[in-house]
């Protein structure tokens, strides 16, 4: 388990009751008391430090390198009953954007997420999950043949931002998002979109247009990473903790100017700490919301889809 700086307190804990289970076994002698007294200690540091972290400490979380990521959620939530599908039929594969038909308790659906990668190889296989514009495209493309089949679309967000190479550029990197804004807002099934982690300006808004947007408590969702935000203002990346707070990108800030639909509940201590109840958590928000669409008229799902993203950034003197 890898613990950030804040968690230093929990790795202790933690250090001292793996040392005394080690000991134990040794030496042939009963700790359980023990180890159940410094297992409740864990759980109300984690209760201390996870009730109060700062925006920044949130940006820490939802980077954490034990995190789960697109293509685990979809393992778990299709019990391997998943045919991902490749290419975007103009230019190539992209592998920082992955998706296919998966059943989800019997319901079949279309996932696409941004995938980061476990390791450095992974990483460079997925380009660190930064998509390029065959990436949205693909992703466009699988919509529309969700669409096509009836079948609802469900995207799981987790990017740093679309990739900002010069050869992006020139393949239409802008056009390619304007595109899935555009095609995403007027899709006839029901679309629900997870932030799970990081959600970084047009790279996340690219497959961000749905019925319902959700954010995971620890994710983070805004126009610009705090680092990046402190180098514009301030020529360096110093002021990044000022940033992310002014920049109120945390799902609570989120929620509170109307910008998503709900939050997703995490473990006491972060995604990274319970995969299972994060995913069980996930799975039954995105069931409970495929029910309550999917018994509007697609005219009305649209309209509704429209009606939520026009009112945002409205202000009335």
């Amino acid at each position: 388990m890898n613990y950030l700086d804040f968690e230093k307190p929990i790795a202790e804990l933690v250090e001292l009751r793996d040392k005394m289970k080690h000991t134990a076994e040794k030496n042939g002698v009963d700790v359980s008391s023990s180890v159940a007294e410094i297992e409740e200690k864990i759980v109300a540091k984690q209760k201390e430090i996870y009730g109060k972290l700062t925006p920044w400490q949130r940006v820490q979380v939802s980077r954490h390198p034990d995190r789960p990521y697109s293509n685990d959620y979809i393992k778990y939530l299709t019990n391997g009953e998943y045919i991902e599908l490749h290419g975007d039929r103009t230019v190539r594969d992209d592998r920082a954007m992955v998706g296919g038909f998966g059943s989800i308790d019997g319901k079949t659906v279309m996932f696409i997420g941004q995938q980061k990668g476990r390791n450095t190889k992974q990483r460079q296989y997925h380009n660190f999950g930064m998509p390029n514009p065959e990436g949205y495209r693909k992703a466009l493309r699988l919509m529309k043949l969700a669409e096509k089949f009836n079948k609802p679309v469900v995207t799981l967000i987790d990017t740093p931002g679309a990739f900002p190479g010069l050869e992006a550029e020139e393949r239409g990197q802008g056009e390619a998002i304007a595109r899935n804004l555009l095609e995403m807002s007027r899709l006839k099934v029901p679309v629900i979109c997870i932030i799970i982690g990081e959600g970084a300006s047009g790279g996340a808004l690219g497959i961000g247009v749905g019925d319902r947007v959700l954010m995971l408590e620890n994710s983070w969702y805004s126009v610009i990473s705090p680092e990046n935000c402190s180098t514009i203002l301030w020529r360096t990346w110093d002021f990044k903790e000022r940033a992310a707070e002014a920049l109120k990108l945390t799902a609570t800030d989120m929620q509170g100017q109307g910008l998503i639909d709900g939050i997703i509940p995490e473990p006491i201590g972060g995604a990274h700490t319970n995969w299972d109840d994060t995913f069980a958590a996930t799975k039954k928000a995105i069931l409970e919301n495929i029910d309550e669409l999917s018994k509007l008229k697609a005219d009305e799902r649209i309209n509704q889809r429209i009606d939520k993203f026009c009112k945002m950034g409205v202000v009335i003197e």
